[in-house]
This record gives structure tokens, C-alpha cells and sequence, in this order.
């Protein structure tokens, strides 16, 4: 297995044994349920789905029950599919941290950035504005200044750095170590900070 769905909780530091102090992001990964075994005789490729987190029945859709009811199990709030060339677990395993990961492993983390509403073009896209002289500007420190359309070409060229909403995107941060694992809690303390707020849904996977 490849991976695991699991939440952020939030932020703490640990010491190494040489004094350092590590800043770490703590995750609750699993335990996570076998939804469905996807073979290349019955589906074309080889793959794990799984369930992590509950969900309550009426906010459930009539197929995702009679779903989750096939692998005997309550209905989940997230369900991911891991592509795995060697399938070994069956439909209604039940996966825990310890399962997939340990102490020392490298690890990416997939997660929903933060969202950050709609945001100027100083913070969105790092403009330096008035004190760093940017061209076209003038008493207007945080505006973008010009963006070189005139009667040709007269309109406003996809992809512009412009201002706009900002966060909200779907992001993997790789090259993350496990720290330490708490087996009896279902807690990664992974080094580094993860995309998404406290509470959010990521996907780790070595």
C-alpha cells in the first residue's frame, strides 16, 4: 500500500537527538477502510479504494450507501483510490498508520491550500510596488501598474498576473520526512507544514 487518507490537525516542534528543534505538522491518518479491490480482469488497472472519516446517513446519496454497504461498513467521508500494482488487502480491511508508514519514511502530502479571497497582485503574485520602482506607476504603491495593452492588441492577454482569488488550489508538497508515529492515536508528526487548515483532509502517500 502506497498510501493513506488522513487529517491535519495542526502545528507543534520536537527536539532531535542532536538539540535541534524541528518544526512539525501533526496528521491523523486512518485508520482507513477497504471500499472496493479494482483488478485488471474486472476494471483495466490495479487499485485500492478507501474510505476514511464518518459521514451521516441523510447526507449520503442512495448509491454511495448501497456502496459502503457492500464492504460493510458505515458510510465515510472521503473515499480515495490508491493505483497499487500488488493488491493484497480485501474489501472491509480495516488500515492503520502503522500499516504503511514508519519512522524515517519520506512522504508527500496532498492537500487544499488555505483560501485567501480575492487578493491585489503585491501578495498574490509578489510585485514590488512603488519602492522597488516598477515601471508605469506612480502614487499608487500597491497597484499593478501598466499591463501594456493599447489600440493593438486591445485586450488583455490570457494569464496576466493580475489580481484575483487567491489559495483554494489543490497542492503536493514532496520530500516530507516522518519525524515519529503514534501508533495508538493514529498520529504522523511529519517535518514541515502541509498544505490546507486545521481540520482539512489530506492524502499522504510515500
Amino acid at each position: 500500500m502506497e498510501g493513506l487518507i488522513g487529517k491535519k490537525i495542526g502545528m507543534t516542534s520536537i527536539f532531535t537527538e542532536a538539540g535541534d528543534n524541528i518544526a512539525c505538522t501533526v496528521v491523523e491518518v486512518g485508520p482507513c477502510v477497504v471500499t472496493q479491490v479494482k483488478t485488471d480482469e474486472t476494471d483495466g488497472y490495479n487499485a485500492i479504494q478507501l474510505g476514511f472519516g464518518e459521514r451521516k446517513a441523510k447526507s449520503t446519496s442512495n448509491p454511495m450507501k448501497g456502496h459502503f454497504a457492500k464492504a460493510n461498513t458505515t458510510p465515510k467521508l472521503k473515499v480515495v483510490e490508491f493505483r497499487d500494482s500488488a493488491v493484497e488487502s480485501a474489501v472491509g480491511d480495516s488500515l492503520t498508520v502503522t500499516d504503511v508508514f514508519e519512522e524515517g519514511d519520506f512522504v508527500e502530502v496532498t492537500g487544499t491550500s488555505k483560501g485567501k479571497g480575492f487578493q491585489g497582485v503585491v501578495k498574490r503574485h509578489g510585485f514590488g510596488g512603488v519602492g522597488q520602482a516598477t515601471h508605469g506607476q506612480h502614487n499608487r504603491g500597491r497597484a499593478p501598474g501598466s499591463i501594456g495593452a493599447a489600440s493593438y492588441p486591445a485586450k488583455v492577454f490570457k494569464g496576466m498576473k493580475m489580481a484575483g482569488r487567491m489559495g483554494g488550489d489543490r497542492i503536493t508538497t514532496n520530500g516530507l520526512q516522518v519525524m515519529k508515529i503514534f501508533a495508538e492515536k493514529n498520529l504522523l508528526l511529519i517535518k514541515g507544514a502541509i498544505p490546507g487548515h486545521k481540520g482539512s483532509l489530506v492524502i499522504v502517500k510515500k
